[in-house]
């Protein structure tokens, strides 16, 4: 069972960056399509986005699109979120996923516990 554990949140103000990580505990994360989500209080989870299992193609919600970059080192089972331009509406528990199959068989079905992230004005 691939265990995974996010890190790098924190407290950061509007405009700041930060580098949210998730290390898997297996070397078959190069097999599975990482995802990054995130729930803020009080609102559903919601997609951030994905990177394929070599790295070569990314998607992203509109809402960051242009702000956010996902990465992955499969040398090092871990995939990255680089968070530029912050905003308080950012704020949330940020969550990596990894996602299997293919098409409409395609479902994430191993979860991190989470890493916040708040920003502030």
């Amino acid at each position: 069972q691939l265990q995974l554990v996010e890190s790098g949140g924190g407290l950061v103000q509007a405009g700041g960056s930060l580098r949210l990580s998730c290390a898997a505990s297996e070397r078959t994360f190069s097999s599975y399509a990482m995802g990054w989500f995130r729930q803020a209080p009080g609102k559903e989870r919601e997609f951030v986005g994905r990177i394929s299992l070599n790295g070569g193609s990314t998607l992203y919600a509109d809402s960051v699109k242009g702000r956010f970059t996902i990465s992955r080192d499969n040398a090092k089972n871990t995939v990255y979120l680089q968070m530029n331009s912050l905003k308080p509406e950012d704020t949330a528990v940020y969550y990596c996923a990894a996602g299997a199959g293919s098409g409409i068989n395609f479902g994430y079905v191993y979860w991190g516990q989470g890493t916040q992230v708040t920003v502030s004005l």
